[in-house]
Formats: structure tokens, sequence, C-alpha cells
């Protein structure tokens, strides 16, 4: 059965309590901690990406800036193993970095036409992320080259011309821009990888569920949104040490949020 047979089936979405998302951080925590370095080996790269990130752009801060929130934008994809981590707790199997391999190689061995939508689902997502992603970033540094009254070329001059300007709204327009950009972002990601991971639908589908998510329930998307900011934000300040723990505790809970808020019974899984 392919993507296109389940033109006239549908997931159902449900409706989770406001509160919900930190019981997701908490399971996310458990995952994290059950499948130990396998796990915090995806924070480790984040965190080192991260600090090269940091170390190239660190005279331009213009551009660090956005590049470094640009990642965020692809992080969903980049995190695809962790969900596949979580599913395998799930089922009760065996956890190594045997599961992250085995996923590929399955998603190979399922997939014998390697020219139809379904095999480059993922992919395709991927590039139209990346898009975003390199959208975000040349839109960010134009607006702080123009609207700055001085060259932004450190992260203290950063803080100094944009975030405590005393005249202007540099800084809140430049979130205010940035907020534009995340919000249908998020909406469209939120749970739509781990949908293609788990369901043999395609990519349209999967966005389209993913919206459907948020829209039912906004409040409870706002607080995870929320976390999600708050987790990336501190585990960075801290020379991106943080993010050894923050990415798999995010990723890992993503895969609960995906459970809690569709029920995908009427999809094949992969």
């Amino acid at each position: 059965m392919t993507a296109s047979d389940n033109k006239n089936k549908s997931a159902s979405v449900k409706t989770v309590d406001v509160m919900r998302p930190f019981i997701w951080i908490q399971m996310g925590w458990r995952d994290m901690v059950r499948c130990g370095w396998v796990s915090y080996l995806h924070g480790i790269l984040f965190a080192l990406f991260g600090g090269l990130v940091f170390f190239v752009a660190r005279e331009r801060f213009w551009l660090l800036a956005g590049a470094f929130t640009g990642v965020l934008i692809i992080a969903p994809i980049m995190a695809t193993s962790l969900y596949a981590l979580s599913r395998a707790l799930e089922r009760g199997e065996p956890i190594s970095f045997n599961v992250v391999v085995n996923t590929w190689n399955q998603w190979q061995r399922s997939h014998t036409n390697k020219l139809g939508d379904d095999y480059w689902c993922l992919i395709r997502l991927g590039i139209l992320l990346a898009f975003a992603a390199t959208g975000w970033v040349i839109t960010s540094a134009a607006f702080i080259t123009l609207i700055a009254q001085t060259p932004i070329n450190t992260p203290a001059e950063f803080v100094q011309h944009i975030i405590l300007a005393k005249q202007g709204w540099a800084f809140e327009l430049w979130l205010a821009l940035g907020g534009v950009l995340a919000a249908p972002i998020f909406a469209s990601t939120v749970i739509s990888v781990p949908v293609l991971l788990d369901c043999k639908v395609n990519m349209f589908q999967a966005i389209l569920l993913s919206w459907r998510a948020v829209m039912e329930n906004p409040l409870a998307m706002g607080v995870w949104a929320a976390i999600i900011m708050f987790a990336i934000f501190f585990g960075s300040v801290f020379a991106f040490l943080g993010l050894i723990i923050a990415i798999p505790v995010l990723g890992h809970a993503s895969w609960y949020a995906y459970r809690d808020l569709v029920d995908t019974s009427n999809w094949p899984t992969r």
C-alpha cells in the first residue's frame, strides 16, 4: 500500500491538556537516560556544530544570529533517529546504535522504487526546511545590517546596539520577524517528521496533519514552543554544552507529542 492509497483515510487529531508538554519532557528525559550514549551523541554533535558556527562567525554576529537560529528550523529532520529510538523503546526492542542503522536500512529495503514520492518524503521536507533556514539567515542578516546604527560584529555589540538600544524597536522587530517565519515552520513540522517516519503517507499529508494538531491545541502547542525555545536558549548560553542534554530530551519528547496529539491507526505503518 502506498501513500496514494490513503486518500480516503484520515488520521484523527486529539485534544491534550495545556500542561501536557511538561509530561512529554519527563518522558523524553526518561528515554534519553534509557538510550544512554546513543542519545547523548546527538546532543554532542549539535553542541559541536553550535561551537563551529560560533567560531566561524564570531566576528560577524549579524550572520551568527541568523545562522544558529536557522539550524533550529532543520532540527526536526536532524532528530529523526531520536524518534526511531523512542519508537524502539515503545516496542520493547533492545537499544543500541543498530536501531538507527536498521531504521535507515529498512527505509532503503522497503522502497524498491527510489524515484517515488514516498522514498523522498523526508528528504524533500528537509530540503524545504533548508531553504527556509537559508531564507531566514539572509533576512536576519539583512535586517540587522540595515537597522543597526553601527556595524554589529560581536555578541557584545548585538546586545549593546540591538537588545539594549535606547531608541527604536530593533530587537522587538527582529524577534517579530523571526516569529512570522517560525510560526508556520513550527506548525508544519511539530509532528510531521515523526509521522513520516512511522506511517506510509506523503509529505503533504503529514504537514496537513501537523497543522491540524496545532490548530486543535493552540495553548498546549504554545507551551510546547516556549519550552523548546527556552531549552535551546539556555542550552546554548553555556558554550553550547547544555545542548548535550537539551537536544536528546526534546527529540525524544517530540515522539510522545506525536503519539498524544494524533491517532494514525488508519494509516499503514512503515
